[in-house]
């Protein structure tokens, strides 16, 4: 009887993982964090607008309140220079050619997107990055919230 409990345990424990993005290796694009229960104006915040309805440009974006909302991408990403996790450092994102970082291992889809991380693509690839480069590794769902792409693009931009 424990061992058939140890097993289900285990299973469970291997599920987790697997749902908090624990099956990426070191040398791939990140996993969405696992998270359990949102924080209220999150949860609100990113469900509020589709991304469609608002332009990059119609927004000015907060710097501040950008770190605070990369919080969730610290998990995958790390804004120093030169340190890749999970997925490949964001140091000097912005301006960047996609899959250019020559010692992450990227997907084929990433490294020929032929995409240029200006503030308006990355708004867009935030919004749903399996929709603008299909076939890429990073399987994060996307910030829905126009706003909050708007500021974690401005704090990006001040980590270069």
């Amino acid at each position: 009887m424990q061992k058939s409990h140890v097993f289900v345990g285990s299973m469970a424990l291997a599920c987790l993982l697997v749902s908090a993005g624990c099956n990426s290796r070191a040398d791939e694009e990140p996993a969405a964090p696992a998270t359990t229960e949102a924080p209220a104006t999150t949860a609100a915040a990113d469900t509020a607008a589709p991304a469609a309805d608002v332009e990059f440009a119609s927004l000015t974006g907060d710097p501040a309140a950008g770190e605070k909302a990369f919080a969730v991408c610290t998990t995958c990403h790390s804004v120093e220079a030169g340190v890749n996790k999970t997925g490949p450092s964001l140091h000097g994102v912005v301006g960047r050619e996609a899959g250019s970082i020559a010692d992450f291992n990227y997907s084929d889809a990433n490294k020929s997107s032929g995409i240029t991380w200006t503030p308006e693509e990355l708004f867009v690839y935030l919004a749903d990055p399996q929709a603008t480069i299909p076939g890429t590794k990073m399987i994060f769902p996307g910030l829905k919230d126009p706003q909050k792409r708007a500021d974690v693009i401005a704090y990006l931009e001040t980590q270069s």
